[in-house]
């Protein structure tokens, strides 16, 4: 309690502003005495619990508590202030109209979320009542329908939507006017199958609210991955009327923990393909050497053609060996000043020495003009390069254009695209497209992508693959800027 106070000076602590500093779960570690006077308690009563509890104790409105939490979170997950409205009982009953502000405190690198603070303006005498009500709808409004990762919609008892507001239609893809009064299982039913949502209203009957990590369908029969609420919606008498469901996305999380899981089953194939590199390493040695003593003895033609074609194997074993070496290896890339465009151009010579079809493949450039310098290791981003390229021509074998493309991604990071028109990806093999020895080609070693998609990681950047069968593939990097 003494190290939050050494933050707030005594300008805060009487100041004519309702202040709360909240820890990362949203409870008080601190408040000033404007928030004891206005909602008539003590500060002990106050510390440690959560902010909607202390602001809206008096509040049956689950929906309201739930807005806000939603704006809490988009201001923490965005990193950015969020402002909103809404009116509160003080310690005499009345009702106070106030504006507040959340703001997300950063750590000393101004990454990591610490904490937050809540500065709440008493704005009740400023304005007329009628006008206050109806400033705090719009602005309910205008914040909730900003927030696309949330989605609120309210059904009647029949199981009808009478609500679809607050990110729901862009969302799910419905237009309002066309969804009211259907059924909501044309969100739910996965499949046909409507014994999830039957099992989660049953849940909210019985315990009044109840929580979930399920799907959802779109209109274009799309399954999203959410985090789904449910509550009472309860009539101006307290009667059951229906359901108030708020849906969070999470499809950009579920994104990054695949992409979390699949990092970490790279570093330990990586440790298991050092192991049984240097194992296989040990006895080939002994082979080669005692083929090239054989090599000395006069045999006949026969045997010298085999003992060839052992040579050549062991030579080939030798080379996919080297691979995995690579693969496993963390080697530190030599950092420095580079420009993609001028990257690329030399590598665009390189790869008339691999073995590729004969078919004319005409290759279009894209370049951005200004591209910034991003730093990085030369040789191993065009490895990078080459490895994708390659990969484009030897997916069309018929022919087809290869376009590279290059551009400023939100002036943070220096992108190309490198875009075949060849066999495509099928939709099965697409996430595991990164994984070592994992291959759509019959002679591949499926190690290509994976040493591309550690490199790439190891700048600090990102590679992902778009695909469509007989439409081509679409490999997207993004490195960022100097």
């Amino acid at each position: 309690m003494a190290d939050i106070k050494e933050k707030f000076p005594n300008l805060i602590e009487n100041a004519a502003v309702a202040v709360l500093y909240l820890d990362r779960n949203g409870s008080v570690l601190y408040c000033n005495k404007k928030i004891e006077s206005l909602i008539g308690c003590s500060r002990t009563e106050i510390i440690n619990k959560n902010w909607l509890e202390v602001l809206f104790k008096n509040s049956g409105n689950i929906m309201k508590k739930e807005m806000f939490r939603a704006v809490m979170e988009d201001s923490m997950v965005y990193k950015r202030a969020k402002d909103f409205q809404c009116n509160i009982q003080d310690s005499s009953g009345v009702e106070r109209f106030i504006s507040w502000s959340v703001t997300p405190i950063l750590n000393k690198n101004n990454q990591t979320i610490e904490e937050s603070a809540i500065i709440g303006h008493d704005i009740t005498e400023i304005e007329e009542r009628e006008n206050s009500v109806k400033n705090f709808d719009d602005s309910l409004k205008n914040i909730f329908s900003s927030i696309k990762e949330y989605a609120l919609y309210v059904i009647n008892l029949d199981g009808n939507i009478t609500y679809f507001g607050m990110g729901s239609e862009s969302m799910f893809g419905w237009n309002k006017s066309d969804i009211i009064f259907k059924h909501v299982k044309v969100l739910h039913d996965i499949g046909g199958d409507p014994s999830n949502l039957t099992f989660i209203l049953e849940q909210v009957r019985v315990f009044g609210k109840y929580e979930t990590e399920t799907e959802l369908i779109t209109k274009n029969k799309e399954v999203i991955p959410v985090i789904l609420s449910v509550n009472h919606f309860l009539d101006a008498n307290g009667k059951l009327a229906g359901y108030i469901f708020i849906a969070k996305d999470m499809t950009e999380r579920k994104k990054l923990e695949y992409q979390i899981f699949q990092a970490e089953k790279l570093v330990a194939l990586g440790q298991l393909s050092a192991g049984m590199a240097h194992e296989i390493n040990n006895p080939l040695f002994v082979i080669s050497g005692r083929l090239e003593m054989l090599k000395q003895e006069k045999f006949s033609p026969k045997i010298k053609d085999n003992l060839l074609l052992i040579e050549s194997q062991a030579d080939r074993i030798r080379k996919l060996v080297e691979r995995i070496l690579k693969f496993a290896r963390k080697s530190t890339p030599v950092l420095e000043p580079i420009n993609v465009n001028e990257a690329l151009e030399q590598v665009l010579p390189l790869i008339q020495y691999n073995k590729l079809p004969a078919a004319k493949i005409e290759v279009r450039k894209e370049f951005e003009k200004n591209m910034a310098q991003i730093k990085g290791d030369l040789h191993q981003l065009q490895e990078v390069f080459l490895n994708i390229l390659i990969n484009a021509h030897q997916s069309m074998p018929g022919g087809g254009v290869i376009k590279i493309v290059t551009s400023n991604f939100e002036n943070l990071y220096a992108q190309i695209q490198i875009i075949d028109s060849g066999v495509g990806i099928p939709p099965h093999s697409l996430k595991d497209i990164f994984m070592p020895f994992f291959s759509t080609k019959n002679e591949g070693t499926g190690l290509g992508l994976s040493i591309c998609y550690n490199i790439i990681k190891s700048h600090n950047g990102t590679i992902e693959v778009e695909s469509q069968v007989n439409k081509g593939s679409t490999f997207t990097i993004k490195l960022p800027f100097i």
